[in-house]
Order: C-alpha cells, then sequence, then structure tokens
C-alpha cells in the first residue's frame, strides 16, 4: 500500500489541509469532532508523518548518533544504557553505530549520521582515529559534539572522561602497597589517550616510589582482547624476570592473564597479584575475584548526554557555545587477585 498522506486525509473529510495538520497536532482552535474524525482516518489508513519534511521545517531531527569502538564491552553497553535512559527523557532517539576500531569505518559513520542531519554526536573514537578530516568535519558544521572515554585532546569540543593518569596511578601504588616490587604494565595501543595517561601513571607511581622503570616489563597489545591476555601471561612466565604484580590497561586483557594462570598452577597474588581497569562484570565472577578500576560507565553516559543537550540548546538559541569537560572519579576496588 502506498504512504497516506495529509492531502488524502483531508481529501476524504472534505477539509484543509492546514486543518487536518492542527488537529493531528491538537491545536485547540480545531474542534473535538473534527479532531477526532481526522485522528480517526489517520488511525485507520496508517498515516506517519513524514519525517524528513518535519527536519527541514523544525530544523531538528530529534535524533543524535552514537559512535563507539564496540559493543559488547561491559564498560560501553553501560555508557550506552545511560546515554538512551537520558535521551528518552528528553524525546531523542539514539542511533548506535559500532566502529570496530577501524578509522575508515568511523568515517563513514560519521558521514552517515551527518547526512541523517541528526541533532548532534557522541562519540568514543577507533584506536586509529585522533585528528582527522571526518571529525573536522562535524566541528565545522556546527555539529554539536560529544567526546567520551577514548578522546583527542587536539579535537575542540566537549568532553567526558575519567583522570586515566591518577586512576593508574593509584592501581600501581596499590600494588606496591600489598609488597610488589616488579611490576609489570600490559598496556593499550599507543594512539587512545587513555591508553597513553594509564601507561604514565603506571611510570609515575613508580617513580614515587623509587622503584626504577624498566621498559622490558611493558607489554603493548596489538587488540584489547582476552588472548592477548593469554598470550602475555604465558610471555611472562616464560621469561622468567620475577615479575611480583601486574596492571593491567583492562579487565578483559586482565581475565585472560588470570586465566593463564589458573591453568597453570600460578598462585594469585601470592606469586603474582593482578590488578585491572574498568570493573567489568566478568571481573567479578572469575577466580580469583579481580582487583580493578571502576570506571563509571553508566554516569559517563548521562553526562555525555547532558553536555550533548546544552550545546544543541545553546546552538537553537544562536549562542556560542564553550566546549566543556566533565571529570568524573574513579576508585579502586580491591579483590582477592591483589590482597594479600
Amino acid at each position: 500500500m502506498k504512504e497516506a498522506t495529509l492531502k488524502e486525509i483531508a481529501t476524504t473529510l472534505g477539509i484543509s489541509i492546514t486543518t487536518v495538520s492542527k488537529a493531528l497536532k491538537n491545536y485547540p482552535d480545531v474542534s473535538e469532532k473534527t479532531r477526532k474524525a481526522v485522528v480517526a482516518l489517520a488511525e485507520e489508513l496508517h498515516y506517519m508523518p513524514n519525517s524528513f519534511a518535519v527536519n527541514l521545517r523544525t530544523k531538528e531531527s530529534k535524533t543524535i548518533g552514537l559512535i563507539i569502538p564496540e559493543v559488547v564491552h561491559h564498560f560501553f553497553s553501560g555508557v550506552v544504557n545511560g546515554i538512551i535512559a537520558e535521551a528518552e527523557k528528553h524525546g531523542y532517539l539514539v542511533i548506535i553505530l559500532q566502529s570496530n576500531e577501524s578509522l575508515e569505518l568511523e568515517k563513514k559513520q560519521v558521514a552517515l549520521l551527518i547526512n541523517k542531519r541528526v541533532d548532534g554526536i557522541i562519540m568514543s573514537l577507533s584506536n586509529e582515529s585522533n585528528n582527522d578530516a571526518h571529525i573536522k568535519d562535524i566541528l565545522y558544521k556546527e555539529i554539536p559534539f560529544v567526546q567520551f572515554d577514548k578522546i583527542s585532546k587536539l579535537i575542540p569540543s566537549s568532553k567526558v572522561i575519567i583522570n586515566d593518569q591518577k586512576a593508574a596511578m593509584e592501581a600501581v601504588q596499590h600494588l606496591i602497597d600489598m609488597g610488589c616490587k616488579k611490576i609489570a604494565h600490559i598496556r593499550g595501543l599507543e594512539n587512545p589517550q587513555n591508553s597513553i595517561d594509564r601507561f604514565l601513571g603506571y611510570k609515575k607511581a613508580l617513580e614515587k616510589n623509587g622503584i626504577p622503570f624498566d621498559s622490558t616489563l611493558v607489554y603493548s597489545c596489538k587488540s584489547i582482547t582476552f588472548e592477548q591476555g593469554v598470550e602475555f601471561a604465558k610471555q611472562i612466565l616464560e621469561e622468567d624476570k620475577g615479575i611480583d604484580g601486574i596492571f593491567v590497561i583492562t579487565d578483559l586483557v586482565a581475565v585472560g592473564v588470570l586465566a593463564y594462570f589458573n591453568e597453570k598452577g600460578i598462585q594469585v597474588p601470592n606469586q603474582i597479584a593482578v590488578i585491572g581497569f574498568s570493573n567489568w562484570l566478568v571481573s567479578q565472577v572469575i577466580t580469583p575475584k579481580l582487583s580493578t578500576v571502576d570506571q563509571p560507565s553508566y554516569e559517563m553516559g548521562v553526562a555525555a548526554f547532558a553536555l550533548l543537550l546544552e550545546e544543541i540548546l545553546c546552538r537553537k538559541e544562536g549562542k556560542v557555545f564553550e566546549p566543556k569537560i566533565v571529570e568524573l572519579k574513579t576508585g579502586v576496588i580491591v579483590r582477592e587477585s591483589s590482597m594479600r
């Protein structure tokens, strides 16, 4: 069946298109009898407003775009839930896209959202992304834009972050307080800012406690996966450098480390203490339970949408918007994998 139109409803009822439009929007100058007749016929014909036409008229789509590196990660699912909950309260729908850590896919997704005329974009950058042309295009077109978690300091937009460097320092300090003297770090890729900051926090904690930095104790992930954790745990045991503590970039990798240590009969934490980052759900059910840094994912989603909405409303009023940075608190959660 072809789509019903305002003209079709108006012709059938013998009234003007303007009256039909007003009746569907509950304008007070349309009689109750006419309104009921219009609504009943619209339902019968399965009439749906032309969203594109509405967008052109109102200059807003009531949709926002969200680009995340991966959906399956517990942290990002928490962020998504926070954004959707807040968006729904304010009458916005969220288009969720997954970049799979691919710069090329991320570029296509940004172009799609711009073409869809979304009212704003929230994004956690892919590992390959930085101050690239597709991001500059968002800013050039003055589309409200918020970065969270994996951000670029070079991009002048609002951001929701944690202090990754401080959080990493506290995680490594905990290992030192537990008696660890030779601490390895399984870090993320070299490009993402959060990976850089957690590595710097690791180094600063060592320096603060008079422990020499040893670059051979730093293991760089090619991808943030369980398998990388298994691979590096195996390498650490084979190299036998006397490592007694490991700070891992994220819980997913740390769980891989624990799984391999369990398989090989390594006593955690007595032989090697392990701490992760993000407080992933699995960190509480693996044996031993994984110590970690709590990263407030849901709250990050709520804050990201609040910043985006603030910019949307500001630009709607024709005002100049100054980007803001919201920093959320973190905390070390001590569990069995590091408690000596």
